[in-house]
């Protein structure tokens, strides 16, 4: 589903990444393993378009999308790419519907499809009790599941998540993991960054790839 051809990346005179060939299968579950500094971001940034490879190509389901506009990039990632981040990235004086709901702003839907949309991801992920609640007034639990309904709301092919338990307890993070797998389940390609130890040896995860100075040191 994503290949990724001899990809380099450099800002000013540093390499972030440094001639990458990975392929992900359709469905898969990959762990980027590797300090600060490694690519592992620098990498998921790529795959979701947000910035342009200095050398190389990225495909997806056999389309080049390494090199589209910005027009065409911000349409690629609405119709292919949920994100889950660090912190959440959440408006925290809106409520968790409206939250939910900011991804499906650019497109041309009926009152009837958002509702339908909104109502299966926020039972899907247990936060329908609180739809009318505040970011600002949720546990750090609830804030994750509707940061993770959100990512979802569009239904997307690919699910990217940037050092998702950075800021979370276990107990958080083993219930990140148990939505992880219902996620695998649905056919979802999702690419991981962390260093958090939890991931390492995660029995539904296919390839665990390891990254340092930009390089992949080891792909199992």
């Amino acid at each position: 589903m994503i290949e990724i051809k001899n990809i380099t990346k450099t800002y000013k005179d540093t390499k972030a990444l440094d001639t990458v060939n990975l392929k992900f299968n359709k469905g898969e579950l990959i762990i980027l393993q590797g300090a600060s500094g490694s690519g592992k971001s620098t990498l998921l940034s790529l795959i979701a378009a947000l910035h342009k490879p200095t050398e190389g190509e990225i495909l997806v389901e056999d389309e080049p999308i390494s090199k589209l506009t910005d027009k065409f990039a911000a349409n690629y990632r609405l119709n292919n790419i949920g994100f889950i981040f660090q912190k959440y990235n959440l408006i925290s004086n809106l409520t968790v519907r409206e939250n939910i709901l900011t991804p499906l702003i650019p497109q041309n839907l009926s009152a009837t499809q958002v509702e339908t949309r909104l109502q299966k991801v926020m039972q899907q992920f247990q936060i329908d009790h609180k739809e009318n609640e505040e970011i600002q007034n949720l546990s750090g639990g609830e804030q994750q599941r509707v940061a993770i309904a959100r990512a979802h709301i569009n239904d997307p092919k690919i699910i990217i998540a940037d050092e998702p338990t950075a800021n979370l307890d276990l107990k958080l993070s083993t219930n990140f993991i148990t939505i992880l797998k219902e996620l695998k389940s649905q056919n979802k390609t999702i690419i991981i960054a962390t260093h958090d130890p939890l991931f390492f040896d995660l029995e539904f995860a296919d390839k665990v790839i390891k990254m340092e100075h930009g390089k992949v040191i080891q792909c199992s």
